[in-house]
């Protein structure tokens, strides 16, 4: 059987598949929840005509603190949340597989980080979107693959960056209306975790080799059966 269909050891029992089965569910179950808020906050902002940019990131402001706990709930446009909706779903859903135990407090530490570095050393100006999570949770999970030795891993995070449109390139300054800064401290953030929970990073499921028959013991099988019809003439 092929490497890539052997995702699981052949003696996986009904309890363990139960168990997968659970933890798939836990996953979708918070990556959709997060989503969801995301687009309720867009959708109420719309609807009665709120501007919730102003409660972004403004770095070194007192008031701007409020934006590292505000500003990955808040997007400019239907667009911008859009571009935010896939990557965000994905990486949101392969942390809280992977890493069943500390995915809380890494995706808590992400959030928390890379708004907090932007307001330390982000350009004077309102910061927001989730993008910055973004870049951390794919920084994370791809550094965690390379520690790891996890393919799987490796490839969600090069999935993603395909599909949102030149990943590495949104750490510098190409483009001034994006917070490029949230994408490098998010990144910063995500590579540093990776360093810190290297030792909780999950571990290749064992791979076992396809059973070849005994040759010795249909040898003797032949031969006895040889002995027996020549017992019988």
């Amino acid at each position: 059987m092929p490497l890539l269909s052997r995702y699981y050891p052949s003696n996986y029992t009904e309890d363990q598949f139960l168990l997968e089965k659970r933890i798939v569910r836990h996953a979708l179950f918070v990556s959709l929840s997060l989503i969801v808020i995301l687009w309720l906050v867009k959708i109420f902002e719309v609807e009665f005509k709120f501007e919730f940019t102003q409660w972004g990131i403004l770095p070194l402001s007192v008031k701007g603190l409020r934006g590292i706990f505000l500003s990955p709930l808040i997007h400019a446009n239907f667009e911008h949340l859009i571009a935010n909706t896939f990557p965000l779903f994905i990486l949101t859903f392969s942390l809280f597989f992977f890493y069943r135990k500390s995915a809380y407090t890494i995706y808590l530490l992400i959030y928390l980080l890379s708004g907090f570095f932007v307001w330390l050393d982000g350009r004077e100006a309102l910061h927001i979107g989730a993008s910055g999570i973004i870049y951390g949770l794919a920084a994370f999970l791809f550094m965690s693959g390379i520690i790891s030795h996890n393919i799987r891993l490796l490839t969600i995070s090069m999935i993603v960056s395909l599909f949102y449109g030149g990943l590495f390139w949104g750490i510098f300054p190409v483009k001034p209306e994006i917070s490029w800064e949230s994408h490098l401290w998010g990144g910063v953030s995500g590579l540093g975790l990776a360093l810190l929970y290297r030792k909780s990073a999950p571990a290749i499921p064992p791979v076992e080799e396809d059973e070849e028959p005994d040759v010795s013991d249909e040898n003797s099988e032949f031969d006895a059966e040889s002995d027996h019809s020549e017992e019988g003439n």
